[in-house]
């Protein structure tokens, strides 16, 4: 089958900065505290005319100028959102439309966190199938309008943000395998309780605060510990690759403190941690996208070099890809 490769990036927040103490003050706690637990110093929320799709087209615009791709090339778009514009239809849709893709399927995924790693397996996998074209794949999520504020588990980690890759064929290099895992015996862990049709957003719900975003911080924690360097492990074993040729690493950005102890954790010696957690908080689906392509424009990533991207959260879901890095600066 054709090799696919991330031929360009893209990314895109909001320009409002929320800073710890503005999200401090409702949830009970302090700045010093949030960056103790968290190492978040400020995070970007959307205004209120903003949407999904508004910034998944920022992003999918960069990515599309950094391939020199035009849209109207596209064969695919893919959103990893879960916190889409509205229940339907798709945000993959409004972005299509607002790009002007007219040829390309546009559909989201929702594996929470998860989303952009098990977008990406999934467009890598169609490309390769009907042997090259061109794919575009977008994380991005506006959590700020699913924060209790006085929820201190979870207002103060999240912000709002996009990031996006195209993909398409690669004489060298590409994308090597990906690994999709979900857990669901876990689905509790991270939740929006009401919206759905197990609990409709009624008055009953509302009062109940249904409508938020909930997390078990601790029982994540553990997940995440127990399970991911197992999993990591098994995952480099499967391709073939010793963790001493991991260049980079390109995680979730789900809590600074917890990223340490994972790098620790993971036993790649060689591997650079790239963040952006403590400039733009825990972003959902778009984290992982705009890392890398942080990442990519300040030049770190070189032609050659394996980079692992994991992403990891609601479901509870795991996303593993390898790729090798193919484009230049």
């Amino acid at each position: 089958m054709t090799r696919i490769a991330v031929l360009g990036t893209g990314s895109y927040v909001p320009e409002r900065r929320v800073s710890n103490q503005e999200v401090a003050a409702g949830a009970g706690v302090d700045s010093e505290w949030i960056i103790r637990k968290t190492e978040i110093r400020e995070r970007r929320w959307a205004h209120s005319g903003q949407a999904t799709s508004d910034l998944a087209t920022e992003a999918a615009a960069a990515a599309l100028e950094s391939a020199g791709i035009g849209a109207h090339e596209l064969r695919t778009i893919v959103v990893a959102t879960s916190t889409p514009d509205q229940p339907q239809p798709p945000t993959a849709a409004f972005v299509q439309h607002n790009l002007s893709a007219h040829d390309a399927s546009a559909f989201d995924v929702n594996a929470v966190c998860s989303g952009f790693v098990f977008a990406l397996s999934t467009v890598e996998a169609a490309l390769a199938r009907a042997g090259g074209g061109y794919g575009l794949v977008v994380g991005a999520d506006v959590y700020s309008r699913i924060l209790d504020p006085a929820d201190r588990r979870t207002v103060v980690l999240f912000g709002d943000g996009a990031g996006a890759v195209v993909l398409g064929p690669a004489a060298r290099g590409g994308i090597e395998r990906s690994d999709l895992h979900t857990f669901g015996e876990f689905t509790s862990m991270i939740q929006v309780p009401g919206g759905g049709s197990r609990r409709p957003l009624d008055p009953a719900a509302h009062a109940l605060g249904a409508q938020y975003f909930t997390m078990d911080g601790r029982g994540v924690r553990e997940f995440v510990a127990d399970r991911l360097p197992l999993l990591v492990k098994q995952f480099l074993h499967d391709c073939g690759v010793a963790p001493d040729d991991i260049a980079h690493l390109i995680p979730h950005q789900a809590n600074g403190v917890m990223l340490a102890q994972l790098e620790q954790d993971l036993g790649l010696p060689n591997a650079a941690l790239h963040t952006t957690v403590t400039r733009f908080g825990n972003t959902g689906a778009a984290s992982v996208p705009i890392t890398l392509d942080h990442a990519s424009r300040s030049g770190a990533l070189h032609p050659g070099e394996k980079a692992l991207l994991m992403g990891f959260g609601g479901g509870m879901a795991v996303g593993l890809t390898l790729l090798e890095w193919e484009r230049e600066k």
